[in-house]
Order: structure tokens, then sequence, then C-alpha cells
């Protein structure tokens, strides 16, 4: 016998077109899906580590993202793969910063700092970046929050439970709509009191992050439309994760079709941009969707 657990939360029918300035572009979200590119400039990340992390190497994958049709490209110099252990501010500088001083003068794109440190997303607003992605959604750096609404960049809030390296010792067999909500709910009203324009706030359900594999994050995926009363733009990030691998019983680097496949439901569930590591096809997986969507 099979049952499902169904979270209904009221207003979860709500569609809205909202408006997003970063930098020099302006996303329509409601209008087409944007795609963000991962950049990881780190030794250790559990999908690609190491692999860019030579400067020559991750400036040509930047600038190769772009040609593949990314919108965003997210550069990040820690990784929060479960279980990773955090790095210093001086390392993680030293990964990024010199990394988006190059990039931004060889790319058109905005370029977001995916970090949970303020001096670090200081230094890389100065060298360029253009929006701030905090896994932490504001809560590992209290400085973090001020540092948004001063630069009056686009922050991304994202669901965790715990940190990277607690996460998974967080999680509980469950489908954390409800929970999810709750704390986007919350964190969205600190950024604001802080100061954060409300027009330059993401939510991020966290996929992969502290919760039940595959469960928890298939029920993200099936559920997110519930997200849409909140009134922000949704991105989404379930490239490559392992509930993708449990689910298809596959490693890392054989699970493009699982992506694909939670990209295309992501965007039909509400996502407005989507975090991937494989630009091109995955580029051409949102083109597909947006097209079906679009016929009246």
């Amino acid at each position: 016998m099979c049952t499902t657990k169904v979270v209904t939360i009221p207003g979860c029918e709500v569609k809205s077109k909202m408006t997003l300035a970063c930098g020099n572009y302006t996303f329509n979200c409601g209008e087409r899906t944007y795609v963000m590119g991962v950049l990881n400039s780190t030794p250790d990340s559990f999908s690609d580590g190491a692999k860019f992390f030579p400067l020559a190497r991750a400036l040509d994958h930047g600038k190769r993202m772009e040609e593949e049709g990314a919108d965003i490209i997210d550069v990040g110099g820690e990784s929060t793969r479960p279980g990773a252990d955090p790095v210093s501010t001086d390392e993680e500088r030293r990964r990024v910063i010199p990394l988006i001083e190059k990039l931004v003068l060889q790319v058109k794109v905005p370029l977001s700092i995916d970090t949970t440190k303020a001096a670090v997303a200081e230094e890389a607003i100065e060298a360029g970046a253009a929006m701030i992605n905090d896994i932490s959604a504001l809560r590992f750096d209290p400085e973090m929050a001020s540092l948004a609404a001063e630069c009056g960049v686009p922050v991304v809030l994202m669901h965790m439970r715990g940190t990277p390296r607690t996460m998974q010792d967080q999680v509980v067999d469950d489908f954390p709509i409800a929970e999810i909500y709750s704390f986007l709910e919350e964190r969205i009203a600190y950024a604001e009191s802080a100061g954060v324009d409300s027009h330059k706030i993401i939510i991020d359900p966290g996929i992969g992050f502290g919760k039940s594999v595959p469960e928890g994050n298939l029920s993200i995926i099936k559920h997110l439309s519930c997200f849409k009363k909140l009134g922000k733009p949704i991105l989404v990030g379930p490239s490559r994760k392992a509930f993708i691998g449990r689910v298809l019983n596959l490693g890392v680097e054989e699970r493009e079709e699982g992506t694909a496949a939670a990209v295309a439901l992501a965007i039909t569930n509400g996502a407005n941009v989507v975090r991937v590591h494989d630009v091109a096809k995955m580029k051409r997986v949102v083109k597909m969707v947006d097209a079906i969507l679009a016929v009246k």
C-alpha cells in the first residue's frame, strides 16, 4: 500500500511575475526560467572538486558557461558538500577574489558570490560580483544582512538544517515543506527588517541540504509551488545531488538525465532560477520546458 503525505498551504495557487535587478541585468521572473552556472573554485566540491580549482581553468570554464547560455555565474570557494569542514576567511578570499576580478572583465553576465562570510561577500562585490548566494540565509555571519542592505545587491536565502558539516545528522524521515516555508518566511522578514530591499530577495528551499534522501528532496520538487505565496523568485539547485543518485543508483558523473528530470519538474512547479553544473544541456531542457509552459 502506497500512501502520500500532502502538505497544503493556503495560497499555493498564487502566480506572479517579478522583476529582479542584478548589476546591469534585469531578470523578468515569470517570463522565462534563468540558468545559474556553478563555478566551484574549491579542491573538494562533491561534484567537481579540484576540476576547476586552478585560476586559468576556472576562468575558461566561466567563459564557456556564458557561451553555453548561463544567465548568472555562481562563484564559490568553500565546499558545501555533506560533511565538509569550513575554510578560513583568508583561504576563501584567496580562492574567489582573483577569479572574480578577472572573470568580471571577460563575461557580460552577472556574477554571484556563494559565501556565508560577509567579509568575503564584501570583497567579491567590490571586485564585481552582483549577487550574494548565502546558504545560511544570513544566519552564520551577523554582518551579512547589513552588507546586503548597504550594497543593494540581490541575496539568496536558503533553507538548511545545521551546517554543511552536520546537516545530514539533522535529517529526519519527513516531507519538510511546512518547515521550509516557515523558515523562509522568517528569514525574509529578518532580511527586510535589516534593510534588504524586498524586491532583491530570492528564496531557495535547499535541495540536498539536511533533507531525507530521497524523500525530502523529491517532496520539495513536487510541492515547490507552495513557496510561490512568499512572493519571491524561487531558485532550486538539484544538479547531480545525492537524491538523484539514490533513485537511479548512479554515481555523480552519471546523473545528467536525473538532473534534467528534476530541473523540468522544478520549472513546471514554479522555479524561476535553476542552479546547474551542465549549463549547455540544462539550458536546452529549460528552453523546452519554458516553450511547453508558454502554450495557452
